[in-house]
């Protein structure tokens, strides 16, 4: 596997969150995890889902409600960015916040002031940490979930490889939880047209993902000689093995290196 220069780490609600509140063990950890990174000179960028469930802990709206989304993800985006700068101060790291929707992407004019911002902030040694703006973001110019817009951060921002982290350690052969014999595909090189039109189903009552919007990340990223790696956010250390070490212990890698 080549050196990488530059990264795209995708955290998803499922992994931020425990038992109704904010896991600041496992921001800890991630934090832990970029410093590592970061002393490998490779430079990361974040892209966090999370404060729609933050929010959530501080005024319980019921986020059926398009309004009350919009207000829980402007009340938790402060407060989930204040836990990452408490965790991300450990290891003496500064972070910024970039919030975007997907028309930034459709303009090349903001497509270009977001990618300036992102080279200064890691030129400085600053970590971006981006997320959807789901405060002002409507139905028709959102991503609608952070695995899509992680994806288009990679290729815009000139990373080789998207993390993405997750409560599923791999894509599985068939579905794990229904077939005891399911087995991670360590590496895929392509991906079907049927693959793409599952049922999206996500695990967390704040998730507005699944397997579907991790795939079709994967083959915008495929399509455009990019990588992407999946595998659990409980458990860091296969992504810190593959990416420092070259090393393969699980998780899935789409595309190549």
């Amino acid at each position: 596997m080549k050196k990488l220069k530059r990264v795209v780490i995708k955290i998803g609600s499922a992994v931020l969150s425990e038992n109704g509140e904010l896991s600041k063990e496992r921001i800890l950890n991630i934090a832990e995890m970029v410093s590592k990174f970061r002393k490998a000179d490779i430079e990361v960028i974040l892209v966090s889902s999370g404060a729609v469930s933050a929010g959530y802990t501080k005024v319980p709206l019921d986020k059926r409600v398009l309004a009350n989304r919009q207000a829980l993800a402007s009340i938790g985006q402060s407060y989930l960015m204040s836990i990452y700068q408490k965790k991300f101060d450990r290891f003496n790291l500064n972070i910024a916040q970039i919030l975007l929707i997907q028309a930034d992407f459709d303009s090349r004019k903001r497509t270009e002031n977001a990618q300036h911002t992102v080279d200064v902030l890691l030129a400085n040694g600053v970590v971006p940490i981006i997320n959807e703006n789901d405060s002002v973001a409507t139905e028709e110019l959102a991503f609608g979930d952070n695995d899509q817009l992680s994806a288009h951060s990679t290729y815009y921002f000139g990373a080789e490889l998207l993390i993405i982290l997750s409560d599923i350690d791999g894509y599985y052969d068939k579905n794990p939880r229904v077939y005891s014999d399911a087995k991670i595909r360590p590496t895929v090189e392509t991906i079907e047209d049927y693959e793409l039109i599952q049922e999206v189903s996500p695990n967390n009552e704040f998730a507005t993902g699944g397997i579907v919007t991790k795939l079709k990340s994967a083959k915008f990223l495929m399509d455009r000689d990019r990588a992407m790696f999946l595998s659990s956010g409980f458990n860091l250390k296969s992504v810190e093995n593959f990416v420092l070490g070259g090393e393969y212990r699980s998780g899935t890698l789409f595309g190549k290196l």
